[in-house]
C-alpha cells in the first residue's frame, strides 16, 4: 500500500476517533464540570502513551530531545488540550454538539493566518473563498442560535478554541521534523497533562468522586480521541504532509454531527446543517493543495 493511501487512511480514523471521542465527552460530562473531565481524560491517556512508548522502546527519543524542541512541545500542548479544550468543552456543555461543532471546525482558518504571519507562506485566492464560506457558516449558526435562545457565552468559547487549537497544530507542524508520531503525540499528552495539572487542587474532590462508568467512559474517549485520534493525525501529517491530511480530516465535523442526531438525539434545525455544510466546504477550500 503506497503512503499517500496510508496517509489517508490515518486521516479518515483520526476524523472518526475525534467524532467518538466528542460524543463520549458529551455523555461524560453531564455531571462532571469540563475542567474535571479534561484532567481525568488527560492523566488516563498518559498512562496509555507511557505504556505504549516502554513498550515500543521509543521513550529514549523524549528524554534525548533538545529542550527546546521539549519546550515548545509544551506550549503547543497547552494551548491544545489544555486551553482549547477548557474552551470546547464549556461550549459542547452550553451549546451541544451539532451546535458547537461548525463553529469550532474553523480551527484550518487559523492555522492558515499563523502561518502567513509567522511563517511567511503565501495565501492563495482559494483560502479567501475558503474564509468567506467559513465565515458565513458561522453567520448561519450564530442566527439559528439567537432564533433558539441558546448561550451566547458558548457561542463566544466555540469561537477561541479553534484559535488555540490552531496556535497548537502550528507548533505540532514544525516539531513533526525533529519526532517520530508517537514519540511527539505522547510528548503532547505528557506535556498537557502537566499543564492541567495546575487545577488539580480546586477540582479534586470532583475527580476523586468520579463514578466507575464515567471512568470507563471518559477512557474511551481519552483512547479514541487522544490516543488513536492524536496519533493518526501526527502520522498522516508527516506521511502525506497536511496539505492531503487536514483536508481529509476535516470530515470530523460531519461525522460528529451525525453521531450526535443518532447517538444524543440532538436535532439541529436546516441552518445548523447549512452551516455544517459551508464549514466543511471552507475548510476543504484552505486546506486544499
Amino acid at each position: 500500500m503506497s503512503q499517500l493511501i496510508l496517509g489517508v487512511f490515518a486521516a479518515l480514523g483520526s476524523a472518526f476517533g475525534w467524532a467518538v471521542a466528542t460524543i463520549l465527552i458529551k455523555i461524560g460530562m453531564r455531571s462532571k464540570s469540563p475542567v474535571s473531565v479534561n484532567v481525568i481524560r488527560l492523566y488516563v491517556v498518559s498512562v496509555m502513551y507511557f505504556i505504549a512508548l516502554m513498550v515500543t522502546g521509543d521513550f529514549g527519543d523524549i528524554l534525548s530531545s533538545d529542550p527546546k524542541h521539549l519546550i515548545v512541545a509544551f506550549i503547543s500542548a497547552q494551548f491544545g488540550f489544555v486551553i482549547g479544550d477548557y474552551f470546547y468543552f464549556n461550549a459542547l456543555h452550553r451549546l451541544g454538539v451539532s451546535r458547537t461543532v461548525p463553529v469550532t471546525s474553523t480551527y484550518p482558518l487559523w492555522a492558515v493566518v499563523w502561518a502567513a504571519l509567522f511563517l511567511g507562506r503565501k495565501v492563495p485566492i482559494r483560502v479567501y473563498a475558503g474564509a468567506f464560506l467559513i465565515v458565513l457558516a458561522i453567520t448561519i449558526v450564530k442566527r439559528a442560535e439567537d432564533e433558539e435562545g441558546s448561550d451566547p457565552i458558548g457561542f463566544m468559547f466555540a469561537l477561541i478554541a479553534p484559535i488555540s487549537w490552531s496556535l497548537a497544530i502550528t507548533m505540532m507542524d514544525w516539531l513533526t521534523k525533529y519526532f517520530d508520531p508517537l514519540p511527539l503525540a505522547g510528548l503532547r499528552m505528557f506535556s498537557a497533562a502537566t499543564g492541567v495539572s495546575v487545577f488539580l487542587p480546586r477540582y479534586w474532590p470532583e475527580v476523586r468522586n468520579v463514578t466507575l462508568r464515567e471512568l470507563e467512559v471518559l477512557s474511551l474517549a481519552a483512547f479514541s480521541g487522544l490516543f488513536l485520534g492524536q496519533f493518526l493525525f501526527v502520522y498522516a501529517t508527516r506521511a502525506v504532509g497536511s496539505q492531503v491530511s487536514a483536508p481529509v480530516s476535516a470530515i470530523n465535523p460531519l461525522m460528529t454531527s451525525l453521531l450526535a442526531v443518532l447517538l444524543l438525539g440532538e436535532r439541529p434545525n436546516a441552518r445548523i446543517w447549512e452551516g455544517l455544510a459551508l464549514a466543511i466546504a471552507g475548510i476543504l477550500l484552505i486546506s486544499a493543495g
